[in-house]
Parts: structure tokens; C-alpha cells; sequence
């Protein structure tokens, strides 16, 4: 198998609705609170007639005071160590097994475009998204905006 040592980054960035599979991502090029709000900002956008109740961990970009969150957006903060309790976490696992086998890219220009081609297939497969995250005690929940 083919080895790489190169230590270049990027980032995904994603959020999905179990109920109903509708996904928004982004690639961005760092984790901090600027990206962050950048991608809250997106999803807001995507979806700014909706209450979004929006689990997410407690990295240190997701509860930064310079954190913005737009007004139809609530975070609610995860148990830690408790990554199984986040769907988004399935979203992951998904690219990496079916987007990323045994190869190694020649640039990271390379490894985003494939990352962008799998975000962007789940993103218009709201059936596969919703399959992959949608968990039975989580599409059970009714939740009623205030």
C-alpha cells in the first residue's frame, strides 16, 4: 500500500437533519471560531425560515466567545467523550470508507476536490444521508420550537 508523509490540512465542516437527510457542508481551511461562524452563517442561510437545534461537541471553536450564531440557530452542547451520540460523526466515517480508499493524492488541491465530490454527492442524497444518520431514537424525537 502506498504511503504518504506530507502533514498539509483541511477541513470539513457539516451539519445534517436526521429527520428529513437534508445536509449543508463546507470546506474551510482552518478550526476556529472565524470558520465556525462562517459555517453557521451557511446553514442559516440554506435554511432561514427553520428553528435549527444544532449538537454539536465542545471543541474549543464551537464554544469560543467570538463565536457568531445567527438568531434561528441554538447550539446544544454534548455530553463529552460522547462522539457516538452525534450523527455527523456516521457523515465521516461514510466519506472516509467509500471517499478515500488506500490512495495517496499528489497535492492537497487533489484530496479537497475528492472531499468536495463526496460532501456534495451526500448533500444531493438526502435518502443516503438520512440512512446513515438517522437513528431511531433520534428521528423519534418531536421537537417544538418555542
Amino acid at each position: 500500500m502506498p504511503c504518504q508523509h506530507i502533514r498539509e490540512y483541511t477541513y470539513a465542516y457539516a451539519a445534517v437533519s436526521p429527520h428529513d437527510g437534508k445536509m449543508t457542508s463546507l470546506i474551510l481551511p482552518q478550526t476556529n471560531a472565524i470558520c465556525m461562524s462562517i459555517f453557521l452563517e451557511e446553514v442559516s442561510r440554506r435554511f432561514p425560515d427553520e428553528y435549527i437545534l444544532m449538537v454539536m461537541d465542545k471543541a474549543a471553536w464551537h464554544t469560543a466567545n467570538t463565536l457568531r450564531v445567527p438568531d434561528n440557530i441554538e447550539i446544544f452542547p454534548l455530553l463529552p467523550y460522547s462522539p457516538e451520540l452525534n450523527p455527523t460523526e456516521n457523515i465521516w466515517d461514510e466519506i472516509r470508507e467509500k471517499g478515500f480508499k488506500n490512495e495517496v493524492f499528489n497535492s492537497l488541491s487533489l484530496v479537497e476536490d475528492r472531499l468536495c465530490d463526496n460532501l456534495l454527492c451526500l448533500e444531493n442524497s438526502s435518502d443516503k444521508v438520512q440512512s446513515i444518520t438517522g437513528w431511531e431514537w433520534i428521528v423519534s424525537i418531536n421537537l417544538i420550537a418555542n
